[in-house]
């Protein structure tokens, strides 16, 4: 018999059953089995199933065992000791996340996320970005197909990122934040910091927006391992630039379930504006939820009680907006939502609350996003770096078997 196949006693046997709990097994379709041998009663079972099956039933008992390495060849776990979600908050290197937002500066904590060492802000953000020149169909792009479109000419030009060490990659992480942040807000001089150039850019009559600005890159700089930053430590894993890694975490946020979800929220408040005023919003949210339509921005899977970054963000933008409508308007939805579902508002809805409040103007809710998310994106690049090795799952084949 083929080693591809075991028969019902040795398969059996290498689990450490039954026969009667193996043929549970297969009757439950943990293991695949066939005809074969002589008698056409006999069966043969899928070697690679019972393999399969011993492994899942060692590794509960070890689970440890069974997650160690298993990025290379295995599931998709890994080590990180960029950022902590524990007990309904979340944490960058042991900081809590929400304290950082409204103590430090946004260089700061991605010198944090990088380097584990505020002090190193001065010397990592000293580099003026090198910004290439506009085309000419450049009001037509959102800020994240902006990013996308000159990310590759910087790195063009940018021989020093194929120096993959820790120092270097964080001194290319900030050449690249710089330029994002440039670009977000067309401009194209060196000035004094992240924030102060997207308040530049946008709201230049405003100078009481930066603090909100810089909590809100803080909040969105890290997220464990949400699904850009996994696409971009896989980036990182073939040995890729810090510009590639950032292209790729662009480009898994732009999808619907990520960072699109964001642009979605924005839609929705857009939408619930035109039809409501303070008063009405709960039959606005009712004919939302009777038409089968989702209520956009609320309930987090890991934050049963509520998203700390969009509870602290939505009060730092009443704090700055006081008399906004969006505020109103955003405060009614929350609390008939809440009514409603019993959910809390998340990051999306924060952030989109805060573009409408300070007139931001479209894309530039998510923009910040991504420029705060590309902190974590570096921050993992070093991690996935310093390992020198390649993340390749395993996949299992459910084809046809040869033999």
């Amino acid at each position: 018999m083929s080693n591809l196949y075991l028969n019902a006693q040795e398969a059996a046997d290498e689990l450490g059953i039954s026969l009667p709990t193996l043929y549970a097994y297969v009757s439950r379709g943990l293991i695949r089995s066939e005809e074969g041998g002589e008698s056409k009663r006999a069966r043969r079972y899928y070697s690679d199933d019972v393999q399969k099956l011993k492994a899942r039933k060692e590794g509960r008992r070890n689970p440890e065992k069974l997650t160690e390495g298993a990025l290379h060849w295995g599931i998709p776990l890994m080590d990180s000791a960029i950022s902590l979600i524990a007990n309904g908050r979340v944490y960058y290197r042991g900081y809590d996340a929400a304290e950082l937002a409204v103590t430090h500066s946004v260089e700061q904590v991605a010198a944090l996320i990088w380097t584990d060492d505020f002090n190193a802000a001065d010397t990592l953000l000293s580099a003026a970005p090198p910004v290439p020149p506009l085309a000419d169909m450049w009001n037509r792009l959102t800020p994240i197909e902006r990013f996308q479109a000159l990310l590759p000419l910087a790195a063009h030009e940018d021989f020093t990122a194929y120096d993959l060490r820790p120092a270097a990659v964080a001194q290319t992480g900030a050449r690249i934040l710089q330029l994002l942040a440039a670009i977000a807000a067309n401009l194209d001089d060196k000035t004094s910091g992240i924030v102060d150039t997207l308040q530049r850019g946008w709201l230049p009559d405003q100078p009481e927006a930066a603090p909100l600005l810089n909590a809100a890159l803080i909040l969105c700089a890290d997220h464990e391992l949400n699904v850009s930053s996994f696409a971009a430590r896989v980036v990182a894993s073939a040995g890729s630039t810090p510009y590639a890694v950032v292209s790729g975490g662009l480009a898994a946020m732009q999808g619907i379930k990520h960072g699109g979800h964001t642009e979605r929220v924005e839609a929705f408040l857009n939408e619930v504006a035109v039809a409501s005023n303070a008063a009405n919003v709960r039959q606005t949210l009712a004919a939302r939820l009777r038409r089968g339509e989702a209520i956009s921005g609320f309930g987090h899977k890991l934050y049963p009680d509520g998203d700390p970054r969009a509870a602290l963000l939505l009060r730092l933008t009443a704090d700055t907006y006081p008399d906004s409508p969006a505020v109103a308007l955003a405060q009614s939805i929350s609390g008939e939502a809440f009514n409603l579902l019993g959910e809390h508002p998340t990051v999306d809805f924060a952030l989109a609350t805060l573009a409408r409040a300070a007139a931001l103007g479209p894309g530039r809710a998510l923009a910040l996003f991504a420029i705060g998310r590309t902190i974590g994106w570096i921050g993992h690049a070093i991690e996935q770096y310093a390992t020198d090795s390649l993340i390749r799952p395993r996949a299992r084949y459910v084809g046809r078997q040869p033999g």
